[in-house]
């Protein structure tokens, strides 16, 4: 969740895909498979959030509840793996507008379940307008829940995969403002280089970092924001 100006992201294996829009963020209400909800603090004092988060009240919820709170659950993990990868070249608003359907149309985000989809089942996605209708994002996410799996059962469970790449243990950052968040870094370069090696799609650099953004790999809140002091804290 780049909070900066549009990039350009390569993926593997599709070319150039445009990278994640920086002034977007991910995912709102997280339902079957929730962090526990944080609610913005209440009082006299104004409260002061991530600028990005005071564009629309989808953004502003999925930033209070969600947005770098450290995620250690593989099936949301493979989420927002899927969900970073829908929003290449959108807004991120676009993403969390279509999140239930995509929870409804990828089976609660089961990688097991969405490892075994057929031409069938891309068609039918393909024909439903609750989706990002990209067949090469829907193909994708098919993909990586089969590399997701096998990451499974090389490591039993991909979230001690993930969290490696942080030494168990979030970045933290401490930033003024949006504008000096960072698009990609040598972590999210190194990790989508192996991602993309044990067969993953759509997991360019920029949309790595976005991910690392989003499950909290990194806490990027900027430091005047409420929500820095409660992301500070490691797993």
């Amino acid at each position: 969740m780049n909070r900066r100006n549009p990039n350009t992201d390569a993926t593997h294996g599709e070319g150039a895909v445009p990278g994640i829009h920086p002034e977007a963020l991910r995912p709102v209400d997280p339902a079957e498979q929730a962090r526990p909800v944080r609610t913005a603090p209440t009082g006299p004092a104004e409260v002061i959030r991530c600028a990005w988060a005071e564009r629309s009240p989808e953004e502003r919820a999925y930033h209070d509840q969600e947005w770098g709170t450290p995620v250690h659950d593989d099936r949301l993990l493979f989420e927002f793996l899927v969900l970073e990868g829908a929003q290449a070249g959108l807004s991120w608003l676009t993403v969390l507008r279509k999140r239930a359907a995509y929870r409804a149309a990828f089976a609660g985000f089961d990688p097991e379940r969405v490892a075994g989809y057929d031409e069938a089942d891309v068609s039918r996605m393909l024909r439903n307008p609750g989706l990002i209708r990209n067949r090469l994002k829907l193909e994708s996410a098919i993909t990586n829940a089969r590399a997701f799996l096998a990451i499974q059962a090389a490591f039993g469970r991909f979230d001690d995969y993930l969290w490696q790449f942080v030494d168990g243990t979030p970045v933290q950052n401490a930033w003024r403002t949006a504008a000096e968040l960072p698009a990609r870094t040598p972590i999210s370069d190194r990790l989508s280089r192996d991602l993309g090696q044990r067969g993953f799609r759509f997991v360019g650099s920029i949309i790595c970092y976005a991910w690392m953004q989003a499950v909290g790999l990194v806490n990027d809140h900027t430091r005047d924001c409420f929500r820095h002091a409660e992301c500070h804290n490691p797993r």
